[in-house]
């Protein structure tokens, strides 16, 4: 199943972001085969940033959960809030 996944940063964050952006950007190699799409959200003149988005498939809630959980980003404590809901690809259509 594929989710989507919204984190917004905390406040004045952007030492705790990038302090921990290769470990997260490693993480996400490593996690490659199971990621849809994944990047930052950034301030609205593009030159912060200020969250990420995630579109990834797991099997389960359960196993979505821990791939959270395992990122170096949330356990530095860097998001204030962290949305996720299932996602369905509908455009473009899938080959």
């Amino acid at each position: 199943m594929l989710f989507h996944i919204l984190c917004l940063d905390k406040p004045d964050s952007a030492a705790i972001r990038s302090a921990n952006r290769a470990a997260h950007l490693a993480y996400l190699e490593r996690s490659a085969d199971t990621i849809f799409a994944a990047g930052p959200l950034l301030s609205d003149d593009g030159s912060a940033m200020i969250g990420s988005v995630l579109i990834v498939e797991q099997p389960d809630r359960a196993a979505l959960d821990a791939f959270c959980a395992a990122d170096p980003y949330a356990q530095a404590g860097l998001f204030a809030s962290v949305t996720i809901r299932p996602w369905r690809r509908v455009f473009p259509k899938a080959v």
